[in-house]
């Protein structure tokens, strides 16, 4: 016997393995074995006229080299020239060398099967592995005694060991042995190899991964060993991973690229890829494969869920196929096509969808009647595009959807999507419904949509919805009355003042949950925006206790007692002027009076104006301090001086008026925040004046709308300067005059100015402020007639135009 798996062999090249396993032999090699030029075992023994035998190829060789140096033909081993240079095959010898290869072959698949099978030491392991590669890369018909011995179960149970060298050095070994051969190949498809060599992938060593996706590749190559790789869970996640790694090498890359179109072949495949993100295959066969092809991978794609970036990828690559599907005949053709573009339509893929033609398609298939109508399911499908398609950027009232050029948004159209709305399910009601949403948020098409939906009597219809049980049908009626509002606040004001409580359902919805919903934030925008001048909607809201629940959301958010931090700014904002319409009505309304009383909302607005950031709330609370300091006029007492004796009568210095102390000497009686809404004892007027340097136009007119009141006939006017001084508001109220940012701002600033300067010492300070002089003359010269006459009083005041009043009373 020869030498066996000692290992004392050089592990160094590969050239140098093949030479170290001839050697390794378990019969004796013979000399006539052996060639004499390459000293290794004949494989096509010839003899020449000497007698002496050679490989073919190497005293073919040697010939050759012969020749090119000029030197005469000899034998290499006796060194005799040699007469004529004919090869005579010696069969005899070949046959034998054969027979003895075979049986060291086999004796040394026998010692390499047993090293495997008993669980040997590493070496013995990788001894045995190297000398299988050696023997399959040595012929193809070697390869066969691989296959013959049965060996490759065998291998694959070395894909468990413990030792990653082992399992790096079978991976390679079965790559080696499965290469070209579709027979080793099949018998991997059976049982848990497939899964083992996938388990090994997602090994954390490079090396180990990268024999593993060597030979997913290799076996990827039979189809039926794509089907195999596709059915191991992870498996093609972990590959297309691997593939848009950029942290592994990039032949490991390459290899998983490779091996993922390999597996396209199969359509299970293809499907599992685009879950995993991996769209390209499926989009591909959704533009060139056969119909049905098309269908599967349309309904398939319909199944999908993927984030927005993808689906703009998507409408751009198949958006106009899926279109012409959609307008096929073929109602599975529609459904699916449907379905896909229900999955990438969106408000980023919009664009890009109507540009390629769905509107008219999905508008016919929504509003068609008769024989050739989609069922109703699909009708909801194509209002679910149409809601997700329609968005704010795009000019819908500029294409046309229908014949004579009509568009989204003329009047029949937006006519047969409120029938519709009227009469059909709550899934459907509810997407057409957010399809006016959407067009009534552009400038361009919400007037468009407010004449429709008047024109056909539907608001009445629309403000029932309020009452719908399913959230979303709320909460899309609610959002499309909000942005309707502005346009006819007077038509749903009369429907929310209807007997069938759609008010007390929209003060529910306001009021009832402690998360701020969207919904919610939305119902409170819609009943602020509706006619503060609405006497009667006011009474209803106070029967309704709407106030006294809004004032309780109000304080509990500023308590930090509600959840829902996404929608808290626009919901708060709509219940501070909900609640700040209460004011609105102090004169007519004894119980506004009371509410406010009860509940000191004077304090409340005043704190509110704090509310940095919250311009809405700022100025609605400003507004709202406006309105009951006008009616502190009206609510402060009054003192109650004695009847004069009658002494007093007769003699002058019984006459002198008793002095009452604690009056308010602005508004000339008993004032106080709560009883009589006085903003000058709430210290309000400091917090007003500051206001007068917001950005916010709005907010600034707001304020000083306020302050005003403290400068209206009726009050003290002296006063109530005193009061701006004190506060540090003088300058910014000018200032506001000098910048004149807007109409309205530069009339009131005008009035407020012109009372300013009745007070000497102001008027004496003012006039030396040229700034101050040029924004009267301005005012004089440019702005409405009355803004005019009351600027022209102010520069009489500061001396900028003459009093003649003198002069013509002595002529």
């Amino acid at each position: 016997m020869g030498r066996s798996w000692d290992g004392s062999h050089d592990t160094g090249s590969q050239s140098d393995e093949n030479c170290q396993f001839e050697r390794l032999q378990l019969e004796p090699v013979y000399d006539a074995f052996v060639c004499p030029l390459t000293k290794k075992i004949m494989l096509d023994p010839v003899t020449l006229e000497t007698g002496q035998t050679f490989e073919r190829k190497a005293i073919e060789n040697w010939f050759q080299e012969c020749r090119e140096r000029g030197r005469r033909l000899t034998c290499p081993v006796t060194l005799k020239e040699l007469r004529t240079t004919d090869l005579s095959p010696t069969i005899a010898l070949r046959n034998t060398i054969e027979q003895w290869t075979a049986r060291n072959e086999t004796a040394q698949l026998d010692m390499a099967r047993r090293s495997l099978n008993s669980s040997g030491s590493e070496r013995d392991v990788m001894q045995a592995l190297k000398y299988i590669q050696y023997l399959c890369q040595k012929s193809r018909h070697k390869r066969c005694a691989v296959r013959n011995e049965a060996l490759l179960p065998v291998i694959v149970e070395t894909l468990k060991s413990s030792s990653r060298r082992v399992r790096c050095k079978t991976l390679e070994t079965l790559r080696i042995a499965v290469e070209e051969d579709s027979y080793l190949k099949m018998m991997m498809v059976e049982g848990d190899t497939v899964r083992m060599i996938v388990k090994l992938l997602s090994h954390e060593q490079s090396k180990e991964r990268e024999e593993a996706i060597s030979l997913l590749y290799e076996l990827s190559k039979s189809e039926a060993l794509s089907k195999k790789i596709g059915t191991v869970a992870g498996a093609i996640l972990i590959l297309v991973g691997m593939s848009t790694s950029r942290s592994e090498n990039i032949l490991t890359v390459e290899k998983a690229e490779k091996t993922l179109e390999n597996l396209e072949r199969c359509e299970n495949n293809v499907r599992q890829m685009a879950e995993n993100g991996r769209l390209g295959p499926l989009l591909m066969q959704l533009l060139e494969g056969s119909k049905e092809t098309k269908l599967s991978m349309a309904s398939f794609l319909g199944d999908l869920t993927i984030n927005n970036d993808v689906k703009v990828f998507v409408a751009k690559t198949v958006g106009p196929s899926l279109i012409g599907l959609m307008r096929s005949g073929d109602i599975r053709s529609r459904e699916a096509a449907l379905r896909a573009l229900n999955q990438v339509s969106c408000e980023a893929s919009a664009g890009v969808l109507i540009e390629a033609g769905i509107l008219s398609p999905l508008i016919r298939d929504l509003l068609m009647v008769g024989a050739n109508q989609l069922p109703m399911r699909l009708k909801e499908v194509s209002a679910t595009i149409l809601a997700n398609i329609v968005n704010p950027g795009i000019d819908f009232a500029a294409i046309s959807v229908a014949p004579d050029n009509r568009t989204l948004v003329s009047e029949d159209i937006v006519h047969n999507l409120l029938h519709l709305i009227s009469n059909t399910g709550p899934a459907i009601e509810c997407k057409l419904l957010q399809v006016l949403v959407g067009l009534t948020y552009s400038p361009s098409t919400v007037r468009k949509v407010v004449s429709a939906v008047k024109s056909s009597g539907a608001i009445i219809s629309l403000v029932q919805f309020i009452e719908a049980p399913q959230q979303d049908l709320r909460m899309a009626s609610v959002k499309l009355l909000q942005n309707m509002s502005l346009y006819m606040y007077e038509e749903l004001a009369n429907a929310l003042r209807g007997t069938v409580g759609q008010l007390r359902s929209l003060i529910k919805v306001i009021t009832e949950n402690i998360d701020i919903t969207e919904e919610q934030a939305a119902a409170a925008g819609l009943l602020a925006e509706l006619p503060e001048s609405d006497l009667g909607l006011t009474r209803q809201m106070l029967d309704e206790k709407a106030f006294h629940l809004v004032l309780s959301r109000v304080y509990r958010i500023r308590q930090g007692e509600t959840r829902g931090i996404r929608f808290v700014t626009p919901y708060f904002e709509g219940l501070v002027r909900i609640l700040a319409r209460v004011t609105f009505v102090l004169a007519d309304e004894p119980g506004a009076i009371e509410f406010c009383r009860d509940h000191n909302v004077t304090a409340l607005f005043i704190d509110l104006l704090q509310s940095n950031g919250l311009d809405n709330i700022q100025m609605a609370s400003a507004v709202a301090l406006e309105n009951l300091s006008h009616e502190s006029r009206n609510l402060t007492r009054l003192p109650e001086l004695p009847e004069p004796r009658v002494c007093a009568s007769i003699f002058q210095c019984f006459s002198k008026q008793p002095v009452i102390t604690g009056l308010c000497r602005l508004h000339r009686g008993a004032c106080s925040l709560k009883e009589s809404f006085c903003i000058v004892e709430g210290n309000a007027i400091e917090q007003l004046a500051a206001l007068l340097d917001h950005t916010n136009d709005k907010v600034v007119e707001a304020a000083l709308a306020a302050i005003c009141t403290l400068l209206e006939d009726g009050v003290n006017i002296e006063h109530g300067v005193s009061l701006l001084v004190d506060a540090e508001g003088v300058r910014p109220l000018l200032n506001v005059l000098i910048e004149s940012r807007t109409d309205n701002l530069r009339r009131r600033a005008v009035w407020a100015i012109e009372r300013l300067l009745r007070m000497d010492d102001i008027a004496s300070e003012v006039s030396g402020d040229p700034s101050v002089s040029t924004a009267l003359v301005d005012a004089f010269q440019h702005a409405d007639y009355q803004t005019r006459q009351i600027a022209e009083k102010a520069l009489r005041h500061i001396n900028r135009i003459p009093n003649f009043s003198g002069i013509f009373r002595n002529i």
